[in-house]
């Protein structure tokens, strides 16, 4: 018989259904009988006692909120009867005692990978475009629309052809609404030109000038970030000419992040050229040139202390900390153990969780500069009149998060639980093996641009609701909480830990399998779908509250 609910640490004081319970029904677990006072969904919450206003509500075995007004034993947890809360945290010295797991079925593993210059191994070969202004935007979009239709990288031509069955049903005079678009996958395969370059990518933003000189300047350095990836092996700029961030800005900041760059890298300004014909005929020239000699690059076999992992949470449910997230944190210790990088962003959703994470940084400095970072996007939040409070969603709440610090503990379980090791501002690299702590925002698409950033070369995305949700230069793996999702949404999901749930298997086994699936990726072998439909998500954050 399936457990039906789950106490996750022995201090809590509330039970997590993990599958839809009655009123008046009784579930028995460790020892105790409970009957919920009111129906209790699944991924929902209920209290073990009694509860009246100001009482702690622990889960997690920390703080996550406060009683707002009296709950009955057997209760649900609603936003109405808690509010978030969370304890406060300060430095404190310790020793970061660690026991790493057993990663002997990984000893003297590898992946294929495109070897860089500088040492760096990427789990992709793109390559780059980057507008320095949006006002190069539509360039762009012409040049993708070459370049993708022309050399085999398009994924819209199904969607062409569904386009073209409607106008011959509507030139035949039948009823469109009626017309059967089913378009063999065997009919939209893609004829790539060059079999080692993965794909050309393009960095559409809305930046580059108009806002204020400090936003140009972290764009610079985002997009120096991108360019220097380790999945990029070429890059072409385009610059129309008087914008803020000026071409000599972004050429600076790429070699103060890597003084060794080598990539072929093409600069075009359209004020300078004759024509906007010119222009985009000249790029595309020079590029498919430069592709020409990228796609003499190959995979080669690297050490799995190479890869560089993300792991980030978005559309998350009462699950996310439950089955994805510990699966994908014990993947995280693997990797660590391994030597590897693993990047924790989304600062908002921390809160809460920070005291842990403070007790496990090693060294004052990193613990120190983690502190200052969440205290202050903490009070620019408060100052715009918002506050990390209020970061869960509408879909979250609906799904079981209640709190911000709920939806914060489950979050980080991804980090797993080995030292922390470096502490990041936004763009900079990630130069310690180990878990670093990455400042992002927890949008999922500002996240994920910031991990890429700062070095991720895969990102392991847990969503519990689906989070149609990819990057440009860093293949985007998706995890689904729970099975029903993975069934429902089956095109953008890549992995499901739903069996964590429903008994099947454990975390560790789970976490196991994600890493065999890290490695398959990173090699080639697999093609997450996010990569697959060309979800090339990219939002420059430009340091105002986000959440």
């Amino acid at each position: 018989m399936k457990q039906r609910v789950l106490k996750i640490h022995p201090a809590d004081n509330v039970i997590v259904a993990l599958q839809d319970l009655h009123e008046g029904e009784t579930v028995h677990y460790l020892g105790k009988d409970h009957v919920p006072a009111e129906d209790i969904g699944a991924k929902h919450k209920f209290f073990e006692n009694e509860m009246q206003p100001g009482e702690k509500v622990i889960m997690y075995g920390v703080l996550v909120g406060t009683v707002r007004r009296p709950i009955p034993k057997g209760g649900l947890m609603t936003t109405d009867n808690v509010a978030h809360a969370a304890d406060p945290f300060v430095y404190r010295p310790g020793n970061c005692q660690w026991t790493p797991p057993d990663v002997s079925r990984f000893a003297g593993r590898t992946f294929n990978g495109y070897h860089r210059s500088d040492g760096r191994v990427g789990t992709a070969n793109y390559w780059l475009f980057i507008p320095t202004v949006f006002c190069e935007n539509r360039n762009l979009d012409v040049i993708r629309e070459a370049l993708h239709r022309g050399l085999g990288y398009a994924v819209t031509d199904k969607y062409i052809k569904k386009v073209q069955r409607l106008v011959d049903e509507y030139d035949r005079g039948t009823d469109v609404s009626q017309a059967d678009l089913s378009i063999p996958e065997s009919v939209v395969e893609a004829n790539r030109l060059f079999k080692n370059v993965d794909g050309i990518k393009f960095l559409n933003h809305q930046g580059g000038c108009g806002g204020t000189r400090q936003d140009a300047a972290v764009l610079s350095k985002l997009l120096a970030a991108y360019a220097d990836h380790p999945n990029v092996g070429g890059v072409t700029v385009l610059s129309l000419g008087c914008q803020n961030l000026q071409v000599q800005d972004f050429v600076n900041d790429l070699n103060a992040r890597n003084p060794s760059f080598d990539k072929p890298l093409y600069i075009f300004e359209q004020q300078q050229s004759r024509s906007e014909e010119q222009l985009v005929t000249t790029a595309i020239q020079q590029t498919f040139a430069g592709l020409i000699e990228l796609n003499k690059m190959k995979r080669r076999p690297a050490p799995l202390c190479q890869l560089c992992v993300g792991v980030k949470c978005g559309g998350s449910d009462g699950f996310s900390g439950i089955s994805a997230n510990p699966a994908v944190g014990y993947c995280s210790d693997l990797l660590v153990a391994l030597k590897g990088k693993v990047l924790l962003a989304e600062f908002p959703e921390l809160c809460g969780a920070e005291q842990e994470l403070i007790d496990r940084t090693r060294g004052e400095a990193a613990a120190k500069k983690f502190i200052h970072l969440m205290t202050a996007y903490s009070e620019a939040a408060h100052k715009a009149g918002s506050g990390l409070h209020m970061n869960p969603s509408p879909g979250n709440i609906k799904d079981g998060l209640i709190t911000d610090a709920i939806k914060s503990a489950g979050a980080a379980k991804k980090g797993g639980t080995s030292p922390v090791e470096d502490v990041l501002d936004y763009t900079e690299p990630a130069t310690q093996s180990g878990l670093n702590l990455v400042c992002t925002p927890g949008n999922d698409v500002e996240a994920t641009t910031g991990q890429a950033a700062s070095g991720a070369t895969l990102i392991l995305f847990t969503t519990g609701l689906g989070t149609p949700t990819g990057n440009p230069v860093c293949p985007v793996i998706k995890l689904a909480t729970n099975s029903a999702l993975a069934s429902r949404m089956a095109d953008i999901i890549d992995i499901d830990t739903g069996p964590i749930i429903d008994g099947g298997k454990t975390i560790e086994e789970m976490g196991e399998l994600i890493l065999e699936y890290c490695i398959q990726a990173a090699s080639g072998e697999v093609t997450p779908k996010a990569v697959l439909l060309n979800q090339d998500d990219f939002i420059p954050w430009k340091r105002g509250v986000s959440l």
